[in-house]
């Protein structure tokens, strides 16, 4: 086997249960969790907090949120020692840290307490490690791991077990590979990726051309796809390699489960793609994009920045910057609310149209018979 970089390595022993992380507990007062969102505390600063939970379980030491005014009777049943909140809201029993951006905070909070120093358990007895490959000291490559011929992998990578890495691909620092995720060859994972389980990265787009007779021929897939830092790809989600060229999920983007990138697509920063999205060859989507579930998207179109899409849309053209779209085929949000609103009352409309024409047809009767008198 090819062993290459900083330090060499070696097959070691590995313990019967994978443990990736050590988990560190932490502490500490609500004036630094505060700092550490820009919030602002209402009642002790110096309370001490050593976790956070949703407001029906949350005991004492631990903090708890809530996004708006309809939430705030709630507090009254909770045990949380704290909450997040946003402004406007009458003094709570408990102390509080007030910010603009509840979510956000709470999810850095939340984030701040589970974080976990990495651990590096090496490479498990297991693990088929190819020619000329780069494989860091500080890595967990759990049981069954494979890969392929001159792989590169960045700090502090963890594999998971039974996943599959192909020849040529480069994956950067801290990205965390789950348990059978497949990254086909000549890949590129950038730095603090998250693929979950299953998900399948540089598979063959789906391209053919069929002849006079019906028969198809297959199209040769031969680019690549480039994933940049900072992106989350959820399970059983393919993102198909490039025709030519690339398919480039840009930094900071969402990906939820059971979604299909097509050949030559590219996802704009910090755009999401909800459940059972699928995009077509060759579409492009801007900035913040967002796309609701089963939304699908037809190939060679531009979404431009901050475009959102309602669940189940059918895009079949072009969206300017800031559009939002329903329906499918899919047009202006608004009037296609209204449209489903009417939509819905089709049946009642049809009988009362029904209704009109026969006392038309009534009302005709009486004023020919009037005029022939």
């Amino acid at each position: 086997m090819g062993k290459q970089g900083a330090t060499s390595f070696s097959l070691q022993s590995f313990p019967l249960t994978l443990g990736v992380f050590l988990h560190v507990s932490r502490e500490c007062t609500l004036l630094q969790l505060a700092d550490l969102v820009g919030g602002r505390v209402e009642g002790d600063p110096q309370l001490i907090i050593h976790g956070l939970n949703g407001i029906e379980y949350a005991q004492a030491g631990e903090i708890t949120f809530i996004l708006d005014k309809k939430q705030g009777p709630l507090l009254g049943q909770c045990r949380a020692s704290a909450c997040i909140m946003p402004a406007g809201f009458d003094p709570l029993p408990i102390a509080a840290i007030v910010t603009d951006q509840p979510s956000v905070a709470a999810a850095r909070i939340h984030t701040f307490f589970l974080a976990e120093r990495f651990q590096a358990w090496g490479v498990h007895p297991s693990v088929v490690v190819g020619e000329g490959c780069v494989i860091p000291q500080e890595v967990t490559i759990g049981p069954l791991v494979c890969l392929g011929d001159r792989v590169v992998l960045g700090e502090r990578v963890t594999l998971h077990p039974g996943a599959v890495i192909g020849s040529e691909t480069v994956i950067g620092d801290d990205t965390v590979i789950h348990a059978n995720v497949t990254v086909a060859s000549g890949c590129t994972i950038g730095k603090r990726v998250i693929l979950h389980h299953g998900a399948v990265i540089g598979s063959d787009g789906f391209g053919f051309a069929t002849d006079r007779m019906g028969l198809h021929y297959k199209k040769p897939q031969v680019g690549t796809v480039r994933i940049d830092d900072d992106v989350e790809i959820g399970a059983n989600t393919c993102v198909d390699r490039a025709a030519f060229g690339v398919t480039w999920i840009k930094s900071g983007a969402r990906i939820d489960n059971l979604v299909m990138v097509g050949h030559n697509v590219v996802v704009g920063e910090n755009s999401i793609l909800v459940a059972q999205v699928g995009i077509a060859g060759s579409t492009t989507l801007g900035r913040n994009v967002v796309l609701g579930a089963k939304a699908g998207v037809a190939g060679h179109l531009h979404l431009g920045d901050q475009v959102m899409a309602a669940a189940m849309s059918g895009i079949h053209n072009n969206q300017p910057n800031g559009a939002i779209v329903g329906g499918a085929p899919a047009f202006e949000a608004k009037s296609w609310s209204r449209a489903t609103a009417a939509f819905s009352r089709l049946p009642e409309m049809v009988k009362e149209l029904r209704r009109l024409r026969k006392e038309v047809d009534r009302l005709s009767g009486l004023l020919e018979s009037t005029e022939q008198q």
